[in-house]
């Protein structure tokens, strides 16, 4: 018991604080509209301290590497196959809100509000530059800054010698932005309560239908997925032989996956599953730990209906091929940023927002879906990392891998 409080103590109390948020806004109505600042202050915490956390996870991961050519053609395949699997759970999960969508009891939502339509290719440009330096700073340059982190962190590996000074400031300025953003979510059930209070007090409670069918959304994507398509991806990998090797030996990581809620915790469990599939150790013990930093499907599905879940509450269709291909385009973004970030999905839903041009109030609706969806999340991008092995295994050493290692 004590070990599952541990695992979930942080959902547990977000929980806590969305019940205890919503309870207030039934009983007490509009007089709640005084907690609105709390849940305000936290939302601005959360936006300030982003910045320089992207920036530092990023520019040090990259910063950090060190060159090698034994495993090129390994990591060339990983990068395509991560890539892929990202984009077709996120295809998946588009195709799904299309059949069954969210937003049909939205209409005249209270939090819907008018956002400037741009041109595609003004969109693309102030989505990915800006005229000025000190305009990465802002939340609404957020993908901009992303792309001058990659540069900064390959310009210090460039560097060499000269940049170890610059990459060690990197690493540590990735840990303490860490544990800046680990401060910060304490305050999340207090500040995610306020916010709830006031919009149940306020707008009332046919917010929580919402909820309710994008939960059943994703977890029904999320069962889909899991059963059928990681089954399909063993298929591909080593045929019905692979089916069997892969479904025999991924009950404990799953367990694994859910008992802890980290996708970090259970890389011990998925080396043990590929060692047992017969997947090459040297493909193993990059892929697995990699992809539990940089590959999450279960990430994927949750984006994708989060956007969805935002569009619909701000009034705005998401259905157009401008819109699907930035979000597309943002669950890999989202998969990347993620890793190796405590609470890293919310980081991930300011992207998202910050990228479509939405206020800080569309912030809460997702953090709350995501809170609710990470079980699920985790099993899936845990347990991925190990079907994703295999499909490396497969373009690496062939298709008859399964027989060789046999």
């Amino acid at each position: 018991m004590n070990s599952f409080y541990k695992s979930y103590k942080g959902i547990i109390w977000l929980i806590a604080g969305i019940i205890a948020g919503s309870l207030a806004g039934l009983i007490f109505g509009e007089r709640v509209k005084v907690l609105k600042p709390i849940g305000e202050i936290f939302l601005n915490l959360l936006f300030t301290a982003v910045i320089p956390l992207v920036f530092f996870s990023i520019s040090s991961a990259i910063g950090g590497l060190k060159e090698t050519n034994k495993l090129s053609k390994m990591m060339a395949v990983m990068v395509l196959v991560f890539l892929s699997t990202i984009l077709v759970s996120a295809s998946l999960t588009i195709m799904a809100v299309r059949i069954f969508p969210v937003h049909e009891h939205m209409t005249n939502t209270p939090l819907a509000e008018t956002i400037v339509k741009k041109p595609f290719g003004d969109q693309i440009t102030q989505l990915l530059t800006t005229s000025e330096f000190f305009e990465l700073l802002s939340r609404k340059s957020m993908l901009a800054m992303i792309i001058f982190s990659v540069l900064t962190g390959f310009a210090t590996l460039r560097s060499g010698s000269y940049g170890t000074a610059f990459s060690n400031f990197l690493t540590a300025g990735n840990e303490v932005f860490k544990n800046v953003f680990i401060i910060i979510m304490k305050l999340a059930p207090l500040g995610l309560g306020a916010y709830f209070a006031y919009q149940v007090g306020v707008f009332g409670p046919q917010l929580f239908g919402t909820y309710a069918r994008s939960l059943g959304l994703y977890y029904g994507t999320g069962a889909f997925y899991f059963v059928v398509i990681f089954t399909l991806y063993a298929f591909v990998a080593g045929g019905m032989k692979g089916i069997k090797k892969y479904w025999n030996n991924n009950i404990i990581p799953s367990a694994t996956a859910i008992g802890t809620c980290s996708s970090i915790a259970n890389i011990p469990a998925n080396l043990d599953a590929a060692q047992k599939i017969g997947i090459p150790s040297y493909i193993a013990n990059v892929t697995i730990p990699l992809g539990a930093t940089l590959h999450k499907d279960g990430s994927s599905i949750s984006s994708i209906i989060k956007m969805a879940v935002v569009f619909a509450m701000f009034g705005k269709g998401f259905d157009n091929i401008e819109t699907i291909t930035i979000a597309l385009g943002m669950t890999v973004l989202v998969s990347i940023v993620e890793g190796g970030i405590p609470n890293g999905g919310y980081v991930g839903e300011l992207l998202f927002i910050s990228a479509y041009g939405f206020p800080p109030e569309a912030l809460p609706p997702a953090m709350i879906i995501g809170t609710l969806v990470d079980p699920m999340a985790t099993l899936l991008n845990s347990t991925g990392d190990t079907v994703a092995a295999m499909l490396v295994t497969r373009f690496t050493e062939g298709k008859n891998w399964l027989t060789i290692k046999a």
